[in-house]
């Protein structure tokens, strides 16, 4: 029913066992080793990217997967030198000089803050050690086997196995993929083929690696640029293959004994992105064919997989709609009529078309559908709304629909992959930024929440969560979910971090992160607006904050901050605000117009000159993006609009706060080429107030650009992650004037 980026939960750790297991190396012999000395433990600190993080997790209904929502389009490798004119040597000469400049820049500043970052990593070492041991990795259960992924190998045990063996069918490490991650994994139906997608944290393509399993896993057959793929049969395998951020061929591979691959499907339109999902009952493979407005899907027979694809409904400007299958007919998730939120409709297989399209349930205004996991005989709506979390079970033979609130805690889903359709149980687990996953089931025959109590998960009881309602420049009201330390005094005076996206219709990333739980115990507040752009409040909450409604996304974002502020929670001076790729478009403009609301401002890849890559249609996502900013070139009015707002064309001179960003070399989304305009540009600004005015008190704001060499969009290893996140909270903590670490003494400048 929705994109995936990797079968859901295989991404967690594999720490302190100590089974023994049946591992055959390189060399082919059999070797017995303990797990616990075999794996180290795989952690993540990226910075929030509202919900653009690669943690295998779904997309939401009818949008392209999350990883894509990012604003940039350009990559910063160098052409072909053959092919140089003059200019463009020089071009690049300026630019190589930009970057080795402000690498400097960062070393010999970096000293300032390295005490700070060496406490801040150490302490979230530990935070990360005490709440990691309810992280055991979900397992994919095909009959009596199971499988489980961890740190780079793929494992299979016995669900009736109690002595803990598994053996390991693939390691990145010994298969010469060891600077990669596995992204996604898919079993052939009668387990005699496993396809793996591997990609390195500084590539966005990733290589997809086919094990052909039994005593001895072999491997089959290696694919380069793979984004999705499913087996359609035991031996026949579909994929699309990406380029240049771009995904529009479906490919067909057989691994019987006349083995070959065929192209099957060509998207012509540059604005569509083209994946593969198979449905929960097997019975067909669909080929989605997404643009940020619009979708068309096509079927692939699984009993007939050599057939050409059926189209199910030819694409109708604004329309998005998914499948799914049970009993001879098509279950559709769409947008198709009003209100224009989602919507459970049904038809048959053998007609299809929009004509005969019945409504099963309809979703209420400013709800946002989250996932949707169908069942044989039920289907489960992961839903939000006003802040809080609910499951919709409705089942297809009582034709009922049961409303289950969640526990008011509780921020996110992170949904658990269920192969088995026919499963009498749901699985998933609720968190928050500050409170670690805790596992829940839903019992179709019992109809009732189920908390599972595995292992004790220690709920947060010293937070104190606050929802709250900010009234916006149109008088629309606007939600901040607000977290902050119950034995907190004075909180006027303590420090407020507040996150922004408002993008493509993403929600805010409210998943656990040890370094909130860090700053709360340190008497932070933290605050998230959830602004026009994002999705928290369903698609009319997306639509009226993109393209030429961008503005009222700043609108938002200022009306939250000045009401936190009226609240007590906190003040100007002690306010800092945060926010990563598209994300930044907003945190850039508040600055720009409003810059005595915030002391301080951290980024990460962000996006920062909008209206100049928007007018580069050479680019790979440009034609692609226009749906969510507007097209400059076609529309005077799109161009004046995006000038208007954009943080790069809107610098003057004026006390800013101080900015903190972090950047890639290997970005391909975000061109680090406009990072640097901004940052010089911001430079200059903030530099001409200070010798103009020449007023006492007056100072010039520390504006830092950290380029890291390793890592891709807002994808860095876990150590890299780690030290970007301990670099930008010692960053805060200074510019804050913030002393709550247990190690520092009671002066602090």
């Amino acid at each position: 029913m929705k994109a995936r980026t990797s079968c859901v939960g295989l991404k967690n750790l594999l720490q302190g066992l100590s089974f023994s297991v049946k591992y055959y190396s390189k060399h082919n012999h059999l070797q017995t080793i303990r797990l616990s000395s075999k794996i180290k433990p795989k952690k993540c600190y990226i910075l929030d990217c509202s919900g653009s993080t690669y943690t295998c997790r779904t997309a939401p209904p009818g949008s392209i997967l999350p990883w894509r929502f990012f604003s940039c389009k350009e990559g910063t490798k160098i052409p072909s030198k053959r092919k140089q004119n003059t200019s463009i040597i020089t071009s690049e000469l300026l630019y190589k000089n930009l970057v080795k400049s402000e690498q400097e820049n960062w070393n010999n500043i970096s000293a300032r803050y390295e005490a700070m970052t060496k406490r801040i990593k150490a302490k979230l070492e530990e935070l990360h050690n005490r709440y990691t041991f309810n992280s055991g990795s979900p397992r994919i259960k095909f009959g009596e086997n199971v499988y489980f992924e961890e740190n780079g190998c793929i494992f299979l045990s016995k669900a009736d196995d109690d002595e803990g063996n598994v053996d390991i069918l693939f390691s990145t490490e010994d298969l010469g993929f060891s600077d990669a991650f596995i992204q996604r994994i898919r079993i052939s139906p009668d387990q005699r083929y496993m396809a793996i997608s591997v990609k390195s944290e500084n590539s966005e393509e990733a290589t997809c690696v086919i094990m052909k399993l039994g005593h001895f896993p072999i491997m089959e057959k290696v694919i380069p640029n793979v984004f999705s793929f499913e087996w359609a049969t035991n031996d026949v395998l579909y994929y699309t293959s990406q380029k240049n951020l771009k995904c529009q061929n479906v490919f067909m591979t057989t691994f019987t004994n006349q083995k070959h691959t065929k192209l099957v499907y060509t998207e012509q339109d540059a604005r569509f992105f083209v994946d593969i999902y198979c449905t929960k009952d097997r019975r067909f493979l669909t080929i989605n064919s997404n643009s940020k407005t619009t979708s068309e899907v096509w079927l692939i027979d699984c009993r007939q997989p050599f057939k050409l694809p059926a189209l199910v409904q030819a694409r109708t400007k604004g329309v998005i709609y998914h499948i799914e299958h049970r009993n001879d007919e098509l279950y559709i998730l769409t947008t198709y009529g009003e209100p224009a939120e989602y919507k459970l409709m049904k038809a048959p297989v053998a007609s299809s078309g929009l004509e005969n399209w019945q409504l099963v349930y309809a979703l209420e205004e400013k709800t946002k559908l989250v996932d949707l996991e169908m069942f044989s005989d039920h289907s489960v709506m992961f839903l939000k709304k006003a802040g809080c979390l609910y499951l919709n079970v409705i089942s297809f033979v009582s034709h009922s629909v049961h409303s289950v609130k969640l526990p008011t805690w509780a921020c996110e889903f992170e949904l658990e992959s269920h192969p088995e359709h026919t499963t009498s149980t749901c699985y998933f687990q609720l968190t928050s930024p500050v409170h670690p996953p805790k596992r829940f089931a839903y019992s179709f025959k019992e109809n009732n929440l189920i908390e599972q109590a595995v292992q004790e998960v220690p709920i947060i009881t010293n937070c104190h969560t606050t929802r709250l309602l900010a009234k916006s420049k149109d008088e629309t009201l606007v939600p901040i979910t607000v977290f902050h330390n119950m034995n907190s005094k004075e909180l006027h005076r303590k420090p407020l971090l507040v996150h922004v996206y408002g993008a493509y219709g993403i929600d805010l990333n409210m998943s656990f992160k040890e370094e909130k739980l860090m700053l709360i115990e340190e008497g932070w507040i933290l605050a998230y607006c959830h602004v026009r752009g994002g999705g928290e409040l369903g698609l009319s909450w997306h639509k009226d904050g993109c393209q030429h409604n961008k503005l009222k996304g700043l609108y938002d974002l200022k009306a939250c901050i000045v009401l936190l502020h009226e609240l007590g929670f906190s003040q100007p001076r002690y306010t800092a605000l945060a926010a990563a790729s598209a994300g930044g478009v907003l945190a850039g403009a508040l600055c720009n117009s409003d810059p005595e609301l915030i002391r301080a401002m951290v980024l990460q890849a962000p996006f920062v000159d909008v209206l100049n890559i928007m007018m580069k249609t050479h680019l790979p996502l440009t034609i692609e993006e226009q749906e969510e900013w507007g097209n400059p070139l076609a529309d005077e009015k799109y161009m004046k609009y995006i000038k208007s707002y954009c943080p790069y064309q809107n610098i003057k001179s004026q006390c800013y706060p101080s900015v903190f960003i972090t950047a890639y070399e290997n970005d391909q989304r975000i061109p680090l080429t406009g990072v640097l305009r901004y940052v010089q540009k911001l430079r200059k600004a903030a530099l001409d107030h200070a010798r103009r005015t020449n007023k006492k008190g007056n100072c010039i704001p520390n504006i830092i650009l950290d380029i890291q060499a390793n890592g891709s969009h807002c994808i860095s290893s876990w150590e890299d992650s780690l030290n970007e996140v301990a670099r930008h909270l010692a960053f805060l903590n200074k510019e804050l004037e913030v002393c709550h670490l247990q190690h520092q003494t009671k002066s602090c400048k």
